[in-house]
C-alpha cells in the first residue's frame, strides 16, 4: 500500500528510515525490544517537496504520520472556500492519531510549506502497538491530551483580532514540548512560513516579531526564532 496515498509522488520516493532518522522518532524508545523491530520493519518515509499534500480531507486514512524533518501546516476549507489553519507540525510532532483510532476519513489537509521528511507508520502497526505496548499507549494519551488543548487554542487563535497576540500564541503552540520535541529553543521558520501558518501577512508578522522581540520574549535568529520566555508567549503578558 502507498505510504502518501494523497501524492503518487510521496509514494514513489518512499524508503526505509535511516539509524539517524530512527534516533529521532521519541515514541520508539518506549517501546520494548520485539515492539520496537515491528514498527521499525513498517515504518517508511519520504521526502515532501513544498506544496505537497500528506493527506487531504475526506481521503481514508492509511498510516500514522510524523516530521522527522521540516515543516507542515494543517487546515481545513469551510463550505464558502475559506481556509483556517489549525497548527504548523514542526520536527517530532505525530498527528493523525485520532482519525488512526477510529480509521476514518481525514478531516483535514496537511501540507508541506518547505521539504520535509514524513515518516509514516501503517494504521494496523498502529493498531497492533496499542493493543501490546503499554508505553504506546501512554505516548498516544498524552499525543491526544495535548491536541485536544491545542485546537481549543487554534480556534481561540483564529477569533484574534491584535495581530501581535495572534503571532505570540501561534509560536507558543509551535514550542510544545510534548507534541514537538525536536524543535528545542530554537524554531526553524521564516517569515514568510510564519505568515501562512497564523493567516496574516509577512509584513505583519515581521511587525509582531519585532514587537516580541522588543519585550525580551523572543529573539531572532539566522534562520529562525529562539524562543527567551515561553510563558510570556502563552500569556500574552508583555
Amino acid at each position: 500500500m502507498a505510504l502518501m496515498t494523497t501524492d503518487n509522488s510521496l509514494h514513489q520516493r518512499r524508503r526505509p528510515l535511516t539509524a539517524a532518522e530512527l534516533d529521532a522518532i521519541a515514541w520508539l524508545r518506549l517501546l520494548a525490544p520485539h515492539e520496537r523491530e515491528r514498527a521499525v520493519d513498517d515504518l517508511k518515509i519520504a521526502d515532501a517537496s513544498p506544496g505537497d499534500y500528506v493527506c487531504r480531507t475526506g481521503r481514508p486514512v492509511t498510516y500514522w504520520f510524523g516530521v522527522v524533518a521540516g515543516l507542515l501546516k494543517m487546515s481545513s476549507d469551510n463550505a464558502e472556500g475559506h481556509t483556517m489553519t489549525f497548527t504548523g507540525v514542526p520536527p517530532g510532532g505525530w498527528f493523525g492519531e485520532g482519525t488512526a483510532l477510529k480509521r476514518e476519513a481525514y478531516r483535514y489537509n496537511i501540507q508541506a510549506l518547505r521539504k520535509s521528511l514524513v515518516a509514516g507508520l501503517h494504521v494496523d502497526t498502529f493498531h497492533w502497538l496499542l493493543d501490546h505496548s503499554l508505553g504506546f499507549n501512554r505516548f498516544v494519551m498524552n499525543q491526544l491530551n495535548e491536541r485536544l488543548g491545542q485546537f481549543i487554542a487554534a480556534r481561540e487563535i483564529d477569533r484574534m483580532t491584535n495581530p501581535d497576540i495572534r503571532v505570540a500564541r501561534s509560536l507558543a503552540a509551535l514550542f510544545n514540548p510534548v507534541l514537538y520535541p525536536g524543535v528545542g529553543a530554537v524554531l526553524r521558520i521564516t517569515q514568510q512560513e510564519m505568515a501562512y501558518l497564523v493567516g496574516l501577512s509577512r509584513q505583519r508578522v515581521n511587525e509582531a516579531l519585532t514587537a516580541l522581540a522588543e519585550h525580551g520574549a523572543i529573539r531572532v535568529e539566522y534562520g529562525g526564532l529562539r524562543v527567551l520566555d515561553l510563558q510570556a508567549l502563552r500569556s500574552q503578558v508583555f
